[in-house]
């Protein structure tokens, strides 16, 4: 386990790796030691072999409210070193979600508000209760947002409905999230950790591999021309081809069964 203020583990057997915001005290919003506990729970999940998803969830009843503003203090020049310090832990630990090929599930229950909003944003899929709400946040401190929220925010929603979430800054509730496009299934508040741990070992069988490779063709689209794009959707099939999972995925076409696939 790491520090406290997150908890992680790894369920060899299931491939699922688990990590949890655990401060319910302040709704999991993120301070220093935070931070730097998450980037070390990161580290750890995504060195350990054999992790096929990963699920990350808030103790108590929020996901995490933001950052934790008290740790701001009234002086600018703390509140610039708090906030360099967080992002410090914050960045390094979003890009080794994004590398890792296991796809990321966040498990949202209650507030998933500024720098929590930006890593549900960050998930490939988001499952979340009845009751949660989405906020930006940002705005209501005169800030503009980080940990990755425009860079995801408008490849899901688009620059319009970006720009007017953080302009309005209006909650989206769990319905309303649906319909934007950044929940990918919402359930009743009593059943929310059953069916994220039933997601996650669900992913956690799936291709591994090809799964991770399609996270880079998303993000390269955005960027490249159609040609560039087209080509670079060939070389990761290409090195597909050479893979466990695609020799089984094949196997069991021709076999007329359901593969199993074991991430390599």
């Amino acid at each position: 386990m790491s520090a406290q203020a997150v908890l992680w583990n790894v369920d060899e057997e299931r491939g699922v790796a688990t990590i949890t915001f655990n401060r319910p005290e302040v709704l999991n919003a993120v301070d220093v030691p935070t931070a730097q506990a998450f980037l070390a729970a990161v580290q750890a999940v995504t060195a350990s072999p054999g992790v096929r998803a990963i699920l990350i969830s808030g103790e108590g009843r929020a996901f995490v409210a933001g950052g934790d503003i008290s740790a701001f203090g009234s002086d600018p020049g703390q509140a610039a070193q708090v906030v360099n310090a967080i992002l410090d832990a914050m960045h390094p630990a979003l890009l080794a979600l994004r590398e890792h090929p296991a796809p990321v599930i966040a498990s949202v229950r209650g507030a998933a508000a500024g720098a929590g909003l930006s890593l549900v944003l960050s998930a490939d899929l988001v499952i979340c209760d009845e009751g949660a709400r989405f906020v930006i946040a940002y705005d209501r401190l005169g800030a503009t947002p980080d940990c990755g929220a425009t860079w995801f925010l408008a490849r899901k929603v688009g620059r319009t409905k970006a720009t007017e979430l953080f302009v309005l800054s209006e909650a989206l509730g769990a319905a309303e999230a649906k319909a934007a496009g950044l929940v990918s299934k919402v359930v009743p508040s009593d059943e929310l950790a059953t069916q994220a741990e039933a997601l996650a070992s669900k992913v956690a069988r799936g291709p591994t591999l090809a799964y991770g490779g399609f996270n880079r063709l998303m993000d390269s689209a955005m960027e490249l021309d159609l040609a560039d794009q087209l080509e670079t959707e060939r070389a990761l099939f290409m090195d597909m081809i050479g893979k466990a999972d695609f020799r089984e995925g094949v196997s069991a076409f021709l076999e007329k069964r359901k593969p199993v696939f074991s991430g390599a």
